[in-house]
């Protein structure tokens, strides 16, 4: 067959996936670093090793469990000793109890939340989520759902609020919430997550006992991360009868710096735990059996604790040092605002920039004109919020200090005042 005449013909599904945004402007700064600009990179939601190592005994424990050739295939949900040690952590530091049978081990958050997705949503039934959030629109899209978002306001630091929420609920078969927030590094107070939980059990309580519940999907990946005396709140802590309707995820990753290393787990109803197992069994998408092992016998060891407090102070020191320069920009005249940083390794920060005017006379129309300045000019990489599903319009932006150095900071903050201070209104 003549190759010009070959079909591309793809599934509508894979034709209209959007690619990321974040890999896109991810090659760009690359190609920057390669033709050897500095540039302050704070568009990657990771950690350098070199700067966030993982935990000593964690490394050594891998490479113990591969020493003693744990390289078979795991169990389709996760060893029995990592469940153990998983549902021990979650009650001795979040006062969740949840049985080893609740308990779902996969290759990292995202195979949990593609599980969750399969399992709870069927084609053209109504996602319901927040924007800014992270991925929810992709997933909905792989899952051949519906999208209902409501866009969030900095007022309330960007988390959605039971009245937002409310005109769109009784539509939804999947409530997708996450806190602390990627990419806000926002979190829910009590108070509000306490209305959003009302809300579910009104709406549960509504719907024949024959119909879909209304569940919600609570990504909690950076929990332990919370800083300025913020505390973790969620679902099942809040209202005990949650528990019917809620599916945590959380992992290794983001709590220990270990992206690289893979392990996740969910909890949640057994009979939804149990439909999460068998996709993921199909898929394949488990954790490594020696990474398990390891994590199991880390998650028990007396390290934890010592690792968390120092690990939270290096990024709560860098992400204080940041908003504090931002504010003092702020108060020299600049058009920039942060919000206080509550966890997470993200601040949430504006250039509003809008309609100024380059030293070379182009003016900054649109929020990818403000990103590409700030890349040329101030050689600061950071992710606009419409990445994340926010409106074209809204000069919000995300920095992750993942990679960042404390001495970095000083250098941002001139190469920004520098960049800011030559635009003209």
């Amino acid at each position: 067959m003549n190759s010009a005449t070959t079909s591309t013909k793809v599934s509508r599904m894979a034709e209209n996936l959007i690619g990321s945004e974040i890999i896109k402007l991810a090659g760009e700064i690359n190609n920057k670093i390669k033709q050897g600009e500095q540039i302050y990179n704070l568009t990657i939601g990771d950690f350098s090793p070199n700067i966030f190592p993982i935990p000593a005994l964690l490394t050594s424990n891998i490479i113990d469990a591969y020493n003693n050739h744990e390289t078979n295939y795991p169990p389709a949900d996760g060893i029995v000793e990592l469940r153990n040690a998983v549902s021990t952590f979650l009650q001795q530091h979040q006062g969740l109890i949840y049985k080893n049978d609740e308990i779902l081990i996969a290759g990292g958050a995202r195979p949990l939340i593609y599980a969750l997705y399969q399992t709870i949503v069927d084609a053209n039934d109504t996602v319901l989520f927040p924007v800014p959030s992270w991925n929810n629109n992709h997933y909905t899209h792989l899952t051949h759902g519906k999208q209902k978002f409501v866009e969030t306001t900095a007022q309330n630091n960007f988390m959605p609020t039971a009245d937002e929420l409310r005109p769109h609920i009784q539509s939804a078969t999947l409530l997708a919430l996450c806190s602390p927030l990627n990419p806000t590094g926002t979190t829910f107070t009590e108070q509000g997550l306490r209305e959003i939980c009302e809300l579910v059990l009104e709406e549960n309580n509504r719907r024949n006992p024959d119909e879909k519940p209304l569940y919600v999907m609570y990504d909690q990946i950076y929990w332990v991360l919370t800083f300025n005396g913020i505390k973790h709140v969620d679902p099942v802590s809040l209202f005990p009868e949650m528990r019917n309707y809620t599916i945590y995820v959380d992992g290794l990753s983001k709590a220990f710096a270990a992206t690289g290393v893979r392990v996740g787990w969910g909890f949640g109803p057994k009979h939804v735990m149990d439909k999460m197992k068998s996709i993921l069994g199909h898929v394949g998408a488990w954790a490594p059996k020696a990474e398990q092992v390891a994590v199991a016998n880390y998650l028990c060891s007396s390290d934890v604790q010592p690792f968390l407090l120092k690990f939270k102070q290096m990024v709560n020191e860098r992400l204080t040092a940041l908003y504090k320069g931002i504010n003092i920009l702020k108060s020299e005249g600049l058009q920039v605002e942060a919000i206080e940083p509550q966890a997470a390794i993200y601040l949430t920060l504006k250039f509003n920039y809008k309609g100024y005017t380059t030293p070379t006379g182009d003016v900054l129309s649109t929020t990818a004109d403000i990103t590409q300045y700030l890349l040329n000019n101030a050689k600061l990489a950071i992710v606009p919020f419409s990445a994340f599903g926010s409106s074209k319009d809204s000069t919000w932006y995300r920095a992750s200090i993942g990679t960042c150095q404390l001495a970095d900071i000083e250098g941002i903050i001139s190469n920004l005042r520098t960049a800011l201070s030559v635009l003209k209104k």
